[in-house]
């Protein structure tokens, strides 16, 4: 195993639980501590906090993936490589510093596409240092394919870039040459298992030269049963091997009407159960991301609050926005009071629980419209995090999808069928509020819906159930 450092504590949300078998997490050095505070891709914690933006200023890609059709205008799906206009880099610079000043929770700029980043440097980096000189308190990012990353490493590490996704599904080129069809390489097409070679290769040089002048990379593999699950241990030693800092399984998303080879197939993405069976088995080697949204490539706000529709360059000020950067580092003082109080009422309820011993997890979900507090009214959620909860601490499991309950006043029966079945796995959920009928029919299915924790930073709030819970009885569950 590598000796990447692993997120401390006080970093993450999954508490004092990060480390193998429920031991506490070793604590980051300090520098690379605050690359990752503020990133809401790098830090589970910072997505609560802090919001990202994306500038589609690369259409062009220089190979082909199974899984990708770079739709355009398409403004009801939110999926990698769509977008809803492109933009030239003086175009990008004018709109992030129109969301700089409207979005002060803004700390990220990256590049994800829609095609790749490193096949189109000349918008790339026309970009990076424009918003670099214009906003130089935003971090900058960049998400490639990798195939040429390894010749801009030190031109993305002398602007300033300090995280990197690179998007890696294979190692192998016998699984490769099933994902892609072909790259573009030393200016000619080159198909098949030499194709994936070569891209493989270039990838895992790509990262070593990153990790060489401390850039972070996040390593994202789509997860394609049948054809890579049971790779992606492999990869995952791969690169973290090669020096990435973090692995994304992210779900392959294939419905016909994405128009990839893979909808048109009937090639299916895995199953929640699927999901978490490969991330568990990735996870010895690779730390992972568990709280990924699969953005858009012109993404805007918090991860699971898109406003890409409010920042359009039609809707943008005629007037240059204004010097935000007080009002952003306001913002960030701001957060780390709340994170400290957060912090503060997470430990307290552990120092209760540390005398207990070891128990086995229990998992809970939690319904929130911040992600960092439980304030979600059960039927208005359309989804919920998942948790497993210890006595030392608490872990993201992930996202589970679920259909609006209340719409309208009324209640949709299909849709709250559809959450109990989602959450199936779980023995509470903690909620804002609930009514009368869904939680009857959560009892009917041994799932405790607690309304006690309402408003409470999550963690305390899991832990507090969990303190609750086995400082009472079993509650009895009596189905009619």
């Amino acid at each position: 195993m590598s000796d990447l450092p692993v997120v401390p504590a006080s970093n993450c949300t999954f508490g004092r639980g990060c480390g193998e078998a429920g031991q506490p997490a070793r604590p980051l050095p300090a520098d690379v501590a605050a690359q990752v505070a503020n990133h809401p891709c790098y830090s589970e914690e910072a997505h609560h906090h802090f919001a990202r933006m994306h500038v589609a200023v690369a259409p062009a890609c220089n190979i082909q993936c199974n899984y990708c059709n770079r739709k355009y205008d398409c403004s009801n799906e939110s999926r990698p490589g769509v977008v809803s206009e492109r933009l030239r880099p003086e175009e990008a610079v004018r709109k992030v510093l129109a969301v700089a000043e409207q979005v002060p929770e803004l700390s990220v700029v990256g590049i994800a596409g829609p095609g790749d980043g490193l096949a189109n440097p000349e918008a790339t980096f026309a970009t990076l240092e424009g918003i670099a000189r214009a906003a130089p308190d935003l971090t900058l990012c960049l998400s490639t394919n990798g195939l040429a990353l390894p010749g801009h490493v030190d031109r993305l590490a002398s602007l300033g870039v300090r995280h990197v996704t690179v998007t890696v599904n294979m190692t192998d080129p016998a699984v490769g040459e099933r994902i892609y069809p072909w790259i573009h390489w030393n200016g000619k097409k080159v198909r098949g298992a030499e194709a994936s070679r070569i891209l493989s290769g270039q990838q895992l040089e790509g990262i070593a030269r990153l990790r060489e002048r401390g850039v972070l990379v996040k390593v994202n593999s789509v997860v394609i049963p049948g054809v890579n699950d049971g790779h992606l241990p492999d990869v995952a030693k791969a690169v973290r091997a090669a020096g990435a800092f973090m692995v994304n399984l992210v779900p392959l998303l294939s419905a016909p009407e994405h128009g990839t080879h893979f909808g048109l197939t009937g090639q299916r993405g895995p199953d929640a159960a699927e999901l978490e069976a490969v991330q568990r088995a990735c996870e010895v080697d690779a730390r992972l991301m568990r709280h990924c949204r699969q953005c858009r490539a012109d993404a805007v706000g918090r991860l699971g609050e898109d406003r890409f529709e409010s920042f359009t360059l039609a809707r943008l000020p005629p007037e240059p926005a204004r010097d935000a950067s007080e009002l952003r580092a306001e913002r960030r003082a701001a957060v780390e009071r709340v994170r400290a109080a957060a912090a503060r009422e997470r430990d307290a309820v552990l120092v209760r629980l540390s005398g207990r011993g070891p128990a086995a997890p229990v998992r809970v979900a939690v319904a929130s419209k911040s992600g960092g507090v439980v304030d979600q009214h059960f039927g208005h959620a359309t989804e919920f995090l998942v948790y497993d909860v210890t006595r030392v601490g608490v872990r993201l499991v992930g996202r589970r999808a679920a259909g609006t309950y209340c719409a309208g006043g009324d209640g949709d029966d299909d849709a709250l069928e559809g959450t109990v079945r989602a959450l199936s796995d779980c023995k509470a959920v903690l909620v804002a509020r609930i009514g009368r009928c869904p939680e009857g029919q959560l009892a009917a299915a041994g799932i405790e819906a607690s309304q006690a924790q309402a408003h409470r930073p999550i963690e305390a709030a899991l832990l507090e159930w969990l303190e609750a819970r086995e400082d009472a009885p079993e509650p009895r569950v009596e189905v009619a």
